[in-house]
């Protein structure tokens, strides 16, 4: 299984780095619909789902859409303002970090590049819009919204590195945070190293939460996954995750294209 799995890169944590988070956090909405691109190039397609008479739309910018792991800010931003909010702290919809935090927070290395790709990243979620309607008491209202309302790098080092970004979140994004409607994860879902990996996590945390098993049709997996491969592809990529097993938390396994769920160990009450 550690094969599978990104290296912990920064599993001894030295004095200088930042707290450890009490748990990390995803917010449910976006952990529910494929907001975000699974492919590592640029992707520019227009995204649509409909489901009981709502439909969303996700639009890219002219750099593409907001990938999976552009959503690592947003999990590390979630993380951070739930830990706050749970010790009675005030939260702000603005909120300012370190480049270096997030990049350890997250598993990632810690080379020039990983800057790069958070100004990159931070440029997509910035760009990447939703736009949904809602019906309420027969009155539909239409709303579009960025996944952040817009950001800034406050300090620069010497070689040019983000030293401190702030970001303000959107407004979709912060009354998640508000209204708790978040789930907590698994920090090895960082280590996960292909982008359906992370998203059949988030699937499976979503939509197993206490129950012994999930099950769910292959064809139904993969529009909840959001994947435009053909049916006979993503059938073999299945079982090859079937035959690793090493999603955080949760077994996989698949007969007669009917994909199980299960809880590696007993399922605990998880806490916002």
């Amino acid at each position: 299984m550690a094969d599978n799995l990104l290296p912990d890169r920064h599993g001894q944590r030295d004095f200088f780095t930042c707290d450890v988070f009490d748990s990390f956090k995803d917010d449910i909405a976006s952990m529910e619909h494929p907001v975000f691109s699974l492919s590592k190039k640029p992707d520019h397609r227009m995204l649509v789902y409909e489901r009981n008479g709502t439909t969303i739309k996700i639009k890219p910018s002219y750099t593409g859409l907001a990938t999976i792991f552009d959503k690592d800010i947003l999990l590390y931003l979630a993380s951070s303002l739930m830990n706050a909010k749970n010790s009675g702290e005030t939260i702000s919809q603005t909120v300012r970090f370190t480049s270096y935090d997030y990049i350890i927070s997250t598993n990632k290395s810690l080379g020039g590049t990983q800057y790069k790709l958070l100004q990159e990243g931070l440029g997509r979620l910035n760009g990447t819009l939703i736009q949904t309607n809602i019906k309420t008491n027969g009155v539909e209202v239409t709303e579009e919204f960025g996944l952040i309302d817009k950001w800034k790098i406050v300090k620069e080092d010497e070689q040019g590195k983000a030293v401190a970004i702030e970001v303000k979140l959107s407004d979709w994004f912060f009354n998640s945070i508000l209204g708790n409607a978040v789930l907590s994860i698994d920090k090895d879902y960082f280590r996960l190293r292909k982008p359906t990996e992370r998203r059949l996590y988030e699937l499976a945390r979503k939509n197993c939460g206490n129950q012994v098993t999930w099950k769910i049709t292959l064809l139904n997996l993969k529009e909840k996954l959001g994947i435009t491969s053909q049916l006979k592809l993503f059938r073999f990529n299945i079982k090859k995750i079937t035959e690793t097993n090493h999603l955080p938390e949760y077994n996989i396994s698949m007969d007669d294209d009917i994909v199980m769920f299960t809880h590696k160990e007993p399922p605990k009450e998880k806490n916002c």
